[in-house]
Formats: C-alpha cells, sequence, structure tokens
C-alpha cells in the first residue's frame, strides 16, 4: 500500500510556469504498476500557465477556485468540480480568474515527463 501526503512532495516549477507536486510518477518511483502521472498544480490569482503541448493526453479536475481553460481554439470557464480532457498535442494554457489559489489535479497518460512537453 503506498499513502502519500501532498505536504511530501517537492514542489517545483513546471515548464508551463505552474507550481508542481507529483503525487505518483512511474518514471521517477520504481515498482509503480501505473502508466499515467498524478500531480497537484497551483496557479496564483491573476496568473495563467504559458501555453504549451503534451504529446500525451491530459486531464485537468478543478479543485478549488475559478480559472479559464484554453484548449486550442476553445476557451471555456472552471471552477471546483469542472473536469477538462485535453487531447494529445493541443495547446494548452489556463488562466486564474479569482481572487484565491487556482488548485487542480493534473493527470497525464503515458506518464508525464520533460521531453513530452513544449512549451511556447
Amino acid at each position: 500500500m503506498l499513502i502519500r501526503k501532498i505536504k511530501d512532495c517537492p514542489e517545483f516549477s513546471a515548464g508551463d510556469g505552474c507550481k508542481l507536486r507529483e503525487y505518483l510518477n512511474p518514471a521517477k518511483e520504481l515498482g509503480l504498476a501505473l502508466r499515467y502521472s498524478l500531480a497537484l498544480a497551483e496557479v496564483l490569482p491573476g496568473d495563467e500557465t504559458k501555453p504549451h503541448a503534451l504529446t500525451h493526453s491530459e486531464v485537468y479536475y478543478i479543485i478549488e477556485g475559478t480559472g479559464e481553460m484554453r484548449v486550442d481554439e476553445e476557451c471555456s470557464a472552471v471552477e471546483a468540480d469542472s473536469l477538462v480532457y485535453i487531447p494529445p498535442k493541443a495547446l494548452q494554457s489556463i488562466k486564474n480568474t479569482g481572487k484565491s489559489v487556482l488548485r487542480f489535479i493534473c493527470m497525464v497518460d503515458p506518464a508525464w515527463t520533460p521531453a513530452c512537453e513544449t512549451v511556447i
């Protein structure tokens, strides 16, 4: 059994500018029988991630806050309990339009690696 608390996961700045803490990434932890990676992302009020694309599919699940999600030519408001599917190679960014931190879970399948991401 693996139980992990987010406070025990090191924080780092992703290439797109958001703060990330990876819960799970099989590329970094041998013995995990997973294809996907799972991380918690944070974007501060007024901030926006840099446009970027992954070679893999990604899902965002918004936990807290409000924002504006862009995927290719589409743009839509998101809030807590919103789920966004981002297809492979789609250009994406998210902007925090609220007054509190925008927090969301990112799931990438297959697992995220720096090589699968292109930041514009």
